[in-house]
């Protein structure tokens, strides 16, 4: 009688990818959150690691992304609603990530924590978070990178932060007095025609209360609608000016906010966005008048952090799960973690997922410091290189972990779910150009910021011809004031890489640092992966790099 069919019994298949510690299985992680000063965090990680790849966790993800928001205009009576419904898998995962504390910001002191290393410790514990779901990574980072704009209002902070602090996650559609805590979403305004002028929202005056202002406008967008106040810049007679705007009034209804639709996004469809008009929104206005980006200039700084720092654990999972999938699968009798093509392109990619976590976590090591001039440097000038760098680098590397598994393009595979949220990081807060440009700016009005970060990488060369070469080719573009507007994408990507590299040089063993010094900086220049790596230790390499180690 011939055997039956064990559906979970595939032949030649791997285990399936969970209940794996996230932290612990990663050591270029741990590595990096102690040299950057977020050693005092391992415990917590350690947990928060084991809770990011455990099965229950994984299978909520994965729920999730099935069933997205759905909008309910009007109830089972017929009275209008515009209630949005989101699966109790989101909640949980919120739920879970709220509970660590990353949704509010890692500059506030709470209990808890000591001052230097939190922002580097947050961004470790969202680098495990967002190989979870990269979609309500976008919740928590809003409202992480609110909290600056709120706190510096008095009168407001001492009515929103105790809310915001709180890590008892409440989900209740009720007004802020009422709950146990608050999330923030961000509204945009959508882009107008080219013969239009100013904010598409206005903000009149409410003559009665100094401070509040009533908001009108059509097709602005709400990310994390369902979340409990907005950040909106709206039109004064001032100029843009931003508000703290209440989803709720004190009364319960709705704050004239009316919504039109829920987007259908290229990626992070887990989370809704939906298109409103305002009629009256009842909001706060936070600084001054017509200083919309002086205001909400730490708020953008906090959000491209994230942005890369979504990105490179993006690229981490996608890799983990390739290694995992490459180490127990068999391709005429050998395994295909042991073929050397196979073993170079995840090499490779090994290099570029190091680079981007060593990066970020070196990033948010000057978010903590940022009292100190040199700190303040790097932050200044390296946020817009760094988000540039790992955001544009990430769909590349997703896309090549893709075709090392062969078949991972269907929407029931977890490399195509994270290759669609890719998009977003790349494009938000800042495109390729935006960023190109700010990192100009940064020139042009702070030319001591990048005199200091160049200060730095030539401290770190030591006698690496690579190194040296990179840094004296980024002193010649900036020699050269009058073509900077056409290298600027140049000057930012040497930046990064060459940043990447004298952290790796200084840190990582010999085969990541020399391997991607050697193939980013010394050797011809390669557009897809798995080139020019047949003198490196690619063993070592996929060692440092498994999950299952």
């Amino acid at each position: 009688m011939n055997k039956p069919l064990v559906i979970d019994d595939v032949a030649n298949q791997p285990p399936p990818f969970e209940n794996i510690n996230l932290f612990s299985s990663d050591m270029a992680l741990q590595e990096a959150l102690t040299r950057e000063g977020g050693g005092h965090a391992l415990t917590a990680l350690v947990a928060f690691g084991a809770a990011c790849g455990s099965a229950e966790t994984i299978e909520q993800a994965w729920t999730l992304e099935d069933y997205p928001p759905r909008l309910r205009s009007v109830d089972v009576h017929g009275r209008l609603t515009d209630r949005i419904e989101h699966h109790p898998a989101y909640h949980e995962i919120l739920k879970m990530n709220v509970a660590e504390g990353l949704h509010y910001s890692a500059s506030v002191h709470d209990r808890n924590g000591a001052a230097h290393g939190r922002q580097v410790a947050r961004a470790a514990a969202l680098y495990l978070a967002s190989q979870v779901s990269a979609a309500h990574c976008q919740t928590i980072s809003l409202t992480h990178a609110a909290v600056p704009a709120i706190a510096a209002q008095s009168e407001l902070a001492a009515d929103w932060l105790p809310k915001i602090l709180s890590r008892d996650y409440d989900p209740r559609p009720l007004p802020v007095e009422r709950k146990r805590s608050v999330l923030i979403g961000i509204g945009v305004p959508e882009k107008h025609s080219a013969g239009d002028a100013g904010c598409p929202v206005r903000a009149e005056p409410d003559p009665e209360r100094e401070g509040r202002f009533a908001l009108h406008g059509q097709r602005c967008s709400l990310i994390a609608p369902t979340s409990d106040a907005f950040l909106m810049v709206a039109e004064t007679s001032a100029g843009p000016s931003c508000f703290l705007v209440p989803r709720l009034r004190g009364n319960g209804e709705t704050n004239g906010i009316g919504i039109l639709r829920l987007k259908d996004r290229l990626g992070c469809s887990a989370v809704a966005c939906a298109e409103v008009e305002l009629h009256g929104a009842e909001g706060w206005l936070l600084g001054t008048e017509g200083e919309d980006e002086k205001v909400l200039s730490e708020t953008i700084m906090q959000l491209r952090m994230d942005l890369a720092v979504i990105s490179a654990g993006a690229m981490r999972r996608a890799l983990a799960q390739t290694i995992h999938r490459a180490e127990h699968r068999y391709v005429r009798g050998v395994r295909l973690i042991d073929q050397p093509l196979m073993s170079q392109v995840l090499a490779d990619l090994a290099l570029d997922v190091e680079a981007a976590l060593a990066l970020v976590l070196r990033l948010a090591r000057s978010f903590d410091r940022a009292e100190d001039a040199r700190a303040a440097a790097w932050r200044r000038l390296m946020t817009p290189v760094t988000k540039y760098w790992v955001c544009k680098i990430a769909p590349g590397v997703l896309a090549e972990a893709m075709e090392c598994v062969g078949d991972a393009y269907a929407e029931d595979q977890t490399l195509a779910r994270i290759y669609r949220d890719a998009p977003v990081q790349m494009l938000w807060k800042g495109t390729g150009n935006d960023l190109a440009q700010e990192v100009l700016w940064v020139l042009q009005r702070e030319p001591e910021a990048a005199e200091i970060v160049m200060e730095e990488l030539a401290k770190a060369l030591g006698e690496d011809p690579y190194l040296m070469a990179a840094h004296a080719r980024l002193d010649s573009i900036l020699c050269e004031p009058r073509r900077l507007d056409l290298r600027a994408r140049s000057l930012v990507e040497g930046l990064a890489v060459l940043a990447a590299g004298t952290i790796l040089r200084a840190h990582a063993p010999a085969a990541i640092s020399e391997g991607f010094i050697a193939t980013r900086m010394g050797s011809l220049p390669c557009q897809t992966y798995g080139q020019e790596l047949d003198w490196a230790d690619t063993a070592a390499i996929l060692e440092r790099a498994s999950p299952n180690r």
